[in-house]
């Protein structure tokens, strides 16, 4: 499954005044970063990932709309999977944006890579 465009197009809007801000194919989705940490992404599977404080994590999963994102079998601590009918309005969805990018511009930028 190809990520939802329509969902990237609406983070894209609300991310679009943001410094140091790129974008990047990831999780087989388009993922937005902040400073080259990752804050949200529309996912390949689906929904939104989001990334937030992993001591913030455990109070914002609910099992059926926010769940951790899993990777090869293994829970990824302060990484959450956020279902699409969770942010299917503009304010749902602008919370989790908001909360995705405070937490990256709360990590060190990294280095920019340079690709051969």
């Amino acid at each position: 499954m190809a990520y939802d465009e329509d969902l990237a197009d609406r983070i894209r809007e609300l991310v679009a005044a943001e410094t140091g801000l790129s974008e990047q194919r990831m999780f087989g989705g388009l993922a937005f970063l902040i400073e080259g940490n990752m804050s949200v992404a529309a996912s390949g599977q689906g929904g939104l990932l989001v990334r937030v404080d992993p001591d913030d994590a455990g109070d914002l999963i609910d099992g059926a709309h926010v769940t951790p994102m899993v990777m090869r079998g293994r829970e990824m601590r302060g990484w959450l999977k956020v279902a699409e009918d969770a942010v299917r309005s503009d304010d749902e969805l602008a919370a989790w944006v908001t909360r995705g990018v405070a937490f990256a511009r709360t990590l060190p930028a990294k280095a920019k890579v340079t690709r051969r």
